[in-house]
């Protein structure tokens, strides 16, 4: 049977209640396979696999009491080995780096901000700033609706002011946020958001972190930010071995 992998962690606190259960219907049993000082916390893999509720909460559930004594490298929902002695095989060809993330992660936790503009707010924002927009929506207004032409010419200059707006309110979110953490990962770029952007935050300085959160979003009211966290650290767990293809380590389905 295939082997299902939820983390790496120290083999110092690998421990897991009794009895604890992860993914599958019915659950299956965790369990842990040590190898050169680590530990991937593990379970059968089963068949059919898919990411409803109860099983992205089984595995959530599962990083949580893995991580409760020391760093741990969390796997994507759905990542699979062929067998536990594939597991152990990739444990002992990354031990060096899978070693250092631990270190670099100890007490650390991710916060992921996702961004998008208020819309009506944000052109209010592009007409106050622009007299040129302004005056040709004036000057449409006053001569009914204007041309097709000059309909068309407020509307292609309104979306490319909102582009531009989206483009330096993502820089400004950076700028404002990245003091306040140890690392920045971005994440992919996908319709609706603004900005997408992790956060590796000291789990100590949390709160910190989340009045930083607070204060951009008062100080930018066109803005609405979206938190998640704390989380296991996703997004820096650098490419290691288990991520390559060659290791035997696979993702059935990879989620955000």
């Amino acid at each position: 049977m295939s082997t299902y992998v939820y983390g790496i962690t120290d083999s110092s606190h690998a421990g897991l209640p009794e009895g604890m259960e992860g993914v599958g219907d019915p659950p299956a049993a965790v369990r842990v396979l040590k190898e050169g000082g680590l530990a991937a916390v593990v379970s059968d893999a089963p068949e059919g696999l898919k990411p409803k509720r109860k099983h992205l909460l089984a595995h959530q559930n599962v990083l949580a009491e893995a991580g409760a004594a020391g760093a741990v490298l969390p796997m994507r929902f759905g990542s699979v080995a062929p067998d536990d002695d594939t597991v152990t095989g990739v444990l002992a060809e990354g031990a060096d780096h899978y070693k250092e993330r631990l270190r670099a992660l100890e007490g650390k936790v991710e916060y992921n901000v996702k961004a998008t503009h208020d819309e009506e707010a944000v052109l209010h924002r592009v007409m106050s700033e622009s007299p040129e927009l302004r005056s040709l929506a004036e000057a449409n207004r006053q001569s009914g609706g204007g041309s097709y032409d000059d309909r068309l010419r407020l509307g292609e200059m309104v979306v490319a002011a909102v582009k531009a707006q989206e483009a330096d309110d993502a820089a400004e979110l950076r700028r404002v946020l990245e003091p306040a953490a140890a690392d920045v990962s971005v994440g992919p770029e996908s319709t609706g958001w603004l900005a997408n952007v992790s956060f590796l935050v000291d789990r100590k300085s949390a709160e910190d972190f989340l009045a930083v959160v607070e204060e951009a979003r008062r100080a930018h009211p066109h803005i609405e930010l979206r938190v998640n966290g704390p989380l296991p650290p996703y997004s820096f767990v650098e490419p290691g071995p288990a991520q390559h293809a060659e290791s035997g380590v696979g993702q059935e389905t990879a989620l955000e």
